[in-house]
């Protein structure tokens, strides 16, 4: 794109500065790999603590490499992160197993403490629902959105879309959807199975517990004027109702997660609800983030 007043006007529109956090890179990771595949990646200040910690991790200055058959690297990798844990490496402790995958066939090779696929830098993959009323021309008219609790280990207080969470191993993205939708929004299944799906976004960020390299699964949930979310679980601090426009200068803002201010773009660019010279802008800029449902 050129230096044209478009492209100007695009950068100070919604969700331009989630669009360059997604991207965001500024530290150096060498490869994690098992089974001669790279899985993940290290930061490179965290090699010295990873000498020594399993007979079949080989640590070198390129690469780290997990030399163990498939039947011993979930045993071995749980010991691993028990020890980058009390290390400090390893913060929030979920009690949640994640997978780890080939991110070129999403072949499962492993699986890892929820918290630790941040050190590890592994792909990871979650599902985000925008929740929308209807105006009188059927259309988007408002949002539910959604302000973490402030005991949240991760963005607390930050604002989020109607439902997000981790997809964790075992469980397809649209079943954990239907899961967070009644534990976040007090929304029952039959509820949450009229959502229907959006784009994939994927992410590869620096972020302090390490690489974010996560595929979000969007999707969209016309609500009724009657259907009002309420927290089950503790982890949403409040519900607020907001136009459209309102939620979109959130999301360009600097107090919501990255991760939902992309979801909420989502929505706003496939429902047609940004101004031309925005939404030409954003599409290009965003192409290589999104990929089709």
């Amino acid at each position: 794109m050129g230096n044209d007043a478009s492209t100007d006007a695009s950068r100070a529109g919604p969700g331009w500065g989630a669009i360059e956090a997604a991207r965001r890179r500024g530290v150096t990771r060498v490869p994690f790999v098992i089974d001669g595949l790279p899985v993940g990646s290290v930061a490179s200040t965290h090699l010295p603590a990873l000498h020594g910690l399993a007979a079949g991790l080989h640590v070198a200055a390129d690469r780290v490499v997990l030399s163990l058959d498939a039947d011993q690297r979930d045993h071995a990798l749980a010991d691993i992160n028990d020890a980058l844990r009390a290390q400090g490496l390893i913060r929030a402790w979920r009690n949640e197993t994640y997978s780890v995958v080939d991110p070129a066939s999403l072949r499962l090779l492993a699986c890892i403490e929820r918290a630790s696929s941040r050190f590890w830098g592994t792909l990871t993959f979650g599902a985000h629902c925008n929740g929308w009323l209807a105006g009188a021309d059927g259309r988007p008219a408002s949002l539910w959105i959604a302000q973490r609790a402030f005991d949240k280990a991760t963005d607390p207080g930050a604002h989020d879309n109607l439902v997000g969470g981790g997809v964790p191993l075992g469980q397809t993205a649209f079943e954990t959807l239907l899961r967070e939708g009644w534990e976040e929004a007090g929304l029952p299944a039959e509820v949450m199975r009229r959502a229907t799906p959006g784009r994939a976004i994927d992410l590869l960020r620096d972020i302090p517990e390490g690489l974010q390299h996560e595929r979000i699964q969007v999707y969209d949930l016309q609500l009724q004027p009657h259907e009002h979310p309420v927290n089950q679980d503790g982890e949403v601090h409040a519900f607020k109702l907001l136009p459209v426009a309102d939620a979109l200068a959130l999301a360009a803002g600097d107090t919501m997660t990255a991760d939902a201010a992309l979801v909420t773009l989502d929505f706003a660019l496939r429902h047609g609800l940004l101004a031309p010279a925005f939404e030409a802008a954003l599409a290009a800029r965003s192409a290589a983030l999104w990929q089709a449902p």
